[in-house]
């Protein structure tokens, strides 16, 4: 009996030790990080009597910021960094201007890009308005909405440059309006010179410290995502409505519309065949990262911006964010990755310059764009509270994969085990129709990994690299010496090429490698089967709307760049007409959506199916509170 009452005893103090201990871990598992944890979004209030359709951003020495909008209207803003926590100042320094898109400093004069003329301001008096408005330069117009035009940016001569979209008939035109789809060059006397065409809605461009020029595209015709590509002059960037204009003589290149291949082959392709086509140093894969690119800044701050010095921040419009890209040249041409960074901005993203403290200021609008953004407009801030992520601060191409670099030293344990990394690799069609599916997805089996000593690096050995194409590269199991989780997990490198270089030698058997059926199951792409009569589990759809980016675009009750979920219930499609336009999209069945939806046939049938279950479901009973399920982190 007394022994009986003793185990009874010892047991109970066995299982308060273990339960002491569960309860002890679990204090010091570390938080789950987010992206407000290390960069803050500070809002500059706005007068409700100003509407500040954000086009162009301009940092004066001084501490001012001008901002330029699309009513035409320039804002001078005093103590825009808030110091005290007074709220800014805005005094009207120009107005009548069309649709200004870009707004530069320089030699105390402000250089304005309206629709069709660029425009030098200037305030004689120090009255703190501009009295002075002279022409620089201007160009022809058509009338169509599309014919945007973005700049000046100053090269380190103090030259100007330019890029003007393309008008918008149905698929893209340049030929309504001489050097539509160009980037040009403003010449001392006021003229343009021709540099590059192929350009389709080039909102924003950089010349980065080597004087090189980048432009940021968006997915259109001939273009089947986002993207980033480096302009030299005569280069083709690849949308065929500024080719019209090749036939002036003082073009650079002689291409024709006709010259080009139309078959919806990948564009790495179709760069065998035309030599000026010029690819992308940087794909942003459709939705997944961004559906919209805009501004792009190179990180000059010296440190005042976090851990990533020379580095590219690049906005999305339509998602209201920011991105990370990292560039590396290899055989003399830009290739690189690019990495989520920041959303949450209070409308679409279409401007950013360095304030004169390192933080980044953000210009927005939405009106007939569409945003996830809430808010028409907006003016931003946004600061880094010298927190040091934890990131995948590069990944470099090597001989035989790729090398990943981090912002802190790396568990060694996670990092050698193969089933931490999932690489696949795609691309897109090039062709004139309107973006592009997903097209020749395959997996990319990892033979191996090495750890460098200070655990900063690892080198990962992969199988099927191929030229031309986007690698997803998804490090979901690495931690660092904390136990944290990185806080973005994925990348997307574009593999233009592949570097010379010695090859890895791997160790002959590591502790922590996997078999090769092993790596095969890590890298598989997996589908969730889901039956026709299978209730709805609601968590598990949230999952897969973040997993495939669906709330990217779509929210559950409300409109943003796509319709809402409930919308969409209401049109009555079954479950296999859902899955028919996630991966066939039609348009013109939302003729009140600026952006076309592309179509997602990477994404599995039975996901596909257990989303349009759920969709379906919003019609047919009380829905659960799925905007704070969609939100949740």
């Amino acid at each position: 009996m007394i022994h009986q009452v003793k185990t009874k005893i010892f047991t109970l103090t066995a299982a308060a030790c273990l339960l002491a201990g569960q309860l002890l871990m679990a204090q010091n598992k570390p938080k789950a990080m987010t992206e407000e944890d290390y960069y803050e979004i500070k809002t500059l209030s706005i007068p409700s009597d100003i509407k500040l359709e954000v086009g162009g951003v301009a940092p004066i020495p001084d501490g001012r910021v001008a901002v330029c909008t699309r009513r035409g209207e320039v804002w001078m803003i005093e103590n825009p960094y808030q110091i005290g926590g007074t709220v800014p100042h805005y005094t009207l320094f120009a107005s009548g201007l069309h649709e200004a898109l870009g707004l530069a400093y320089k030699d105390g004069s402000l250089y304005c890009t309206q629709r069709g003329e660029l425009t030098k301001l200037t305030d004689t008096d120090a009255d703190g308005k501009a009295d002075l408005y002279e022409c620089v330069a201007t160009w022809p117009l058509s009338g169509n909405y599309h014919e945007y035009s973005y700049g000046p940016v100053f090269d380190k001569n103090g030259d100007m440059y330019l890029t003007f979209n393309v008008a918008w008939v149905g698929y893209g035109e340049g030929k309504l309006a001489k050097w539509r789809g160009w980037l040009v060059k403003v010449r001392k006397d006021g003229s343009l010179e021709p540099i590059a065409t192929g350009l389709r809605s080039p909102a924003g461009f950089n010349i980065n410290a080597a004087g090189d020029i980048l432009f940021g595209e968006n997915q259109g015709d001939w273009v089947g995502s986002g993207r980033i590509t480096h302009l030299e002059k005569g280069d083709f960037a690849g949308n065929a409505g500024g080719l019209y204009w090749t036939k002036e003589p003082d073009s650079p290149l002689k291409l024709t519309r006709e010259d080009l291949p139309d078959n919806g082959e990948p564009m790495y392709e179709a760069a065998k065949k035309v030599k000026q086509l010029k690819l992308p140093a940087v794909w942003f894969p459709h939705a997944l990262m961004g559906i919209s690119t805009a501004d792009m800044l190179e990180d000059v701050t010296d440190g005042k911006f976090g851990p990533f010095e020379g580095q590219y921040f690049v906005l999305d419009q339509g998602q209201s964010k920011a991105m990370r890209m990292v560039l590396e040249k290899v055989n003399g041409k830009y290739q690189g990755a690019c990495f989520p960074f920041r959303d949450g901005f209070q409308s679409g993203t279409i401007r950013a310059r360095w304030g004169n403290d390192g933080s980044m200021f953000v210009g927005m609008t939405s009106r007939g764009w569409g945003s996830t953004g809430k808010d028409l407009y907006g003016l931003q801030r946004l600061v880094w509270n010298g927190r040091l992520p934890f990131e995948m601060k590069t990944i470099l191409a090597k001989p035989d994969g790729f090398e990943i670099e981090f912002t802190q030293p790396i568990s060694k344990q996670a990092a050698e085990n193969l089933s931490s990394y999932e690489l696949k690799s795609f691309t897109y069609k090039y062709h004139h129709n309107y973006g592009s599916p997903i097209i020749n997805q395959e997996n990319c089996p990892l033979k191996g990994v090495i750890v460098s000593e200070d655990r900063l690096k690892v080198r990962l050995v992969v199988d099927n690299l191929r030229k031309g194409y986007i690698h997803q590269v998804t490090a979901s199991g690495i931690v660092n010496e904390e136990g944290q989780p990185l806080l973005h997990d994925f990348g997307f490198y574009t593999l233009n090429d592949i570097p010379s270089g010695e090859l890895a030698k791997l160790p002959a058997k590591s502790a922590n490698s996997n078999s090769a059926k092993d790596v095969k199951k890590a890298v598989k792409v997996t589908e969730v089967k889901a039956s026709p009569n299978a209730p709805v589990d609601t968590k598990q759809v949230m999952a897969l709307l973040k997993k495939h980016a669906c709330t990217s675009c779509h929210a559950a009750d409300s409109k943003v760049v796509g319709p809402a979920f409930a919308e969409v219930a209401k049109r009555k499609y079954t479950n296999e007409q859902i899955l028919e336009l996630v991966y066939n999209p039609k348009p013109e069945n939302w003729p009140d959506f600026a952006t076309e939806m592309a179509s997602m046939t990477h994404v599995p049938k039975g996901d596909v199916l257990k989303i349009a279950a759920w969709i379906n479901s919003l019609g047919k009973k009380a829905k659960p509170d799925t905007e704070k399920l969609l939100n949740r982190d």
